[in-house]
């Protein structure tokens, strides 16, 4: 808005008004935006704006009547901008879908427990790319670290030149932040991906790319007006409690960021094409199943000691767990009956039904009735959203406790192998989205 015309009352009154007039600015860009990205609906489109600022211009001088016309017509308009150009999956991404399932039955006949991983290693990419990181002065310590102030080693002159010149430096918690220089889009320039660690509750990172284009990096955006890691972010990953990793991964000659977000039984592979907004996306789902088992001998980590579980209690645990799906998480879920038998006088019946409220930093695998010297208890299986390792396998976490939610619990360490079951693939919505 041109706010030396100013003539009507909204007018005025939005020029008086940093927060609006910063509100007009940012719809006409995104308005502006979307009438480009589709030609074939300007007519449409200029339709509609006029009947919203016929709407908008009843609210007169009313600032918060304003602000609020104006935050519903900037979300409507940003959304409509990332559907219509978000990246929408073509011939050769379902051919590289086929290409993945092929090498992950593959990689299964040598190795049931990890083929994924084994089926990503082979595409990932291993060359031709520099990484550095925020730095700290020596003579400060306690300063946030900063983008470097000397060129780092891999990087060439005219990189360095444009990462200076773009401003790409981001501030994570303590500056935490790295920047990785690999080429996205093949066009023989290095592109840039950031990641920055936020913390917060959840120990967030946000990954953002920036396209190379000339002198300059120019961000991807999640929406039409993103600017900041949070909002613009390709993903981001969990720190705490969630199972997320990505592989940088180069089939038939395009570049993939494979997010994978993991649960119990099943691995869910998205393959995000870096540099577009992201639209439809296409999937690759690993299937598991477990063969699960109690330790005899528990660590007590807190402590640092181990006891040996007595015959007893090591068989009523096992029991307990063939009554546990080995091939998802089923939560708590729709207790039908109880766990236990209800006795005529104590407890209310509800804490006989579930084991009580999760948390979110681990998953419900299920509940389930322990039978122990003829008694009969609580238990609940969690684990850590799939967390596998070679060594351990399975991690997971049996917890017990007398049918009383005010009753202490006892937690027994569950361990599990995996084999693979089954690989699928499809074209989806990104669980993991950002805003893109």
């Amino acid at each position: 808005m041109d706010c030396t015309k100013a003539a009507s009352t909204v007018e005025k009154t939005i020029c008086a008004s940093a927060a609006l007039y910063e509100l007009d600015s940012q719809m006409g860009g995104v308005y502006r935006s979307l009438v480009r990205a589709t030609p074939q609906a300007q007519a449409e489109l200029k339709t509609a704006q006029r009947i919203w600022l016929k709407t908008r211009d009843q609210c007169a001088a009313d600032v918060d009547c304003l602000d609020q016309r104006y935050r519903e017509r900037l979300q409507s308009l940003q959304k409509q901008l990332s559907e219509t150009v978000a990246y929408q999956p073509v011939e050769i991404d379902r051919l590289v879908l086929e290409d993945l399932r092929q090498a992950i039955q593959t990689a299964n006949k040598t190795d049931p427990e990890f083929p994924l991983e084994r089926a990503l290693d082979s595409f990932a990419i291993k060359t031709g790319t520099t990484t550095f990181s925020n730095v700290a002065d020596d003579d400060n310590a306690f300063e946030e670290a900063h983008f470097p102030k000397i060129i780092p080693v891999g990087v060439a002159q005219d990189e360095w030149q444009a990462l200076t010149a773009s401003k790409v430096e981001s501030a994570g918690e303590n500056g935490n932040s790295s920047y990785t220089l690999m080429d996205l889009d093949g066009d023989g320039l290095r592109d840039l991906v950031v990641d920055t660690y936020s913390g917060g509750t959840g120990l967030f990172s946000y990954i953002e790319t920036f396209r190379r284009t000339g002198d300059v990096f120019v961000r991807r955006t999640g929406t039409a007006d993103s600017d900041s890691s949070s909002e613009s972010s390709l993903f981001s990953l969990n720190g705490r409690g969630a199972n997320q990793s990505v592989y940088w991964i180069n089939v038939r000659g395009r570049v993939y960021a494979a997010y994978r977000n993991s649960y119990y039984g099943v691995d869910q592979l998205y393959l995000l094409d870096p540099l577009k907004i992201t639209g439809a996306v296409p999937i690759v789902s690993v299937n598991y199943r477990y063969q699960l088992s109690v330790p005899k001998t528990q660590k007590d980590d807190a402590s640092g000691t181990s006891i040996k579980l007595d015959a007893v209690l090591h068989k009523a645990l096992i029991q307990a767990l063939v009554n546990v799906s080995t091939t998802e998480a089923k939560d708590v879920g729709d207790q039908r009956t109880p766990l236990c038998p209800i006795p005529p006088a104590g407890e209310g019946d509800g804490a006989y039904y579930s084991y009580g409220p999760g948390h979110y930093s681990f998953e419900i695998v299920g509940d389930t009735s322990v039978v122990i010297a003829g008694q009969c208890y609580i238990g609940r299986l969690m684990d850590w959203f799939g967390g596998y390792s070679a060594k351990d396998g399975l991690y997971a976490q049996l917890d017990v406790r007398k049918p009383d939610l005010e009753s202490a619990e006892h937690s027994y360490t569950v361990n599990g192998r995996r084999r693979m079951t089954g690989v699928t693939t499809s074209i989806g919505k990104f669980e993991g989205d950002n805003g893109g």
